[in-house]
């Protein structure tokens, strides 16, 4: 069912899974998300870029990994991607600052 949803290429399994087993809820999920981009007069870069900082708050490994993934397909340079772990340092401290650019390398160290 998900090759008929709106879903990125390179789904994690268990977000496709519920997709497919919930296909309404990932539909109004997804509604949210445009909704929410749509809210402001922030350009896209910046959007990948705060959504990214947001998952490195969070501490989301995999959060982090899906905004690095996206804004590399956007064209979004890897050294911003990295300046924003490099900002958290001061913020969220230094261990989750450098485990983010872990994280960021991860994807980052091919590009």
């Amino acid at each position: 069912m998900t090759d008929q949803l709106d879903l990125p290429e390179e789904l994690p399994s268990t977000p496709s899974e519920f997709a497919d087993d919930h296909p309404e809820v990932w539909e109004r999920y997804a509604d949210l998300g445009e909704a929410c981009s749509d809210a402001g007069p922030i350009d896209d870069e910046t959007k990948r870029l705060v959504k990214l900082a947001l998952a490195v708050g969070a501490q989301s490994e995999g959060g982090v990994h899906s905004h690095v993934r996206r804004g590399l397909d956007d064209g979004v340079d890897p050294e911003a991607l990295e300046q924003v772990a490099i900002l958290a340092i001061t913020t969220l401290g230094f261990p989750q600052a450098m485990a983010a650019l872990s994280w960021i390398a991860d994807l980052t160290e091919d590009a």
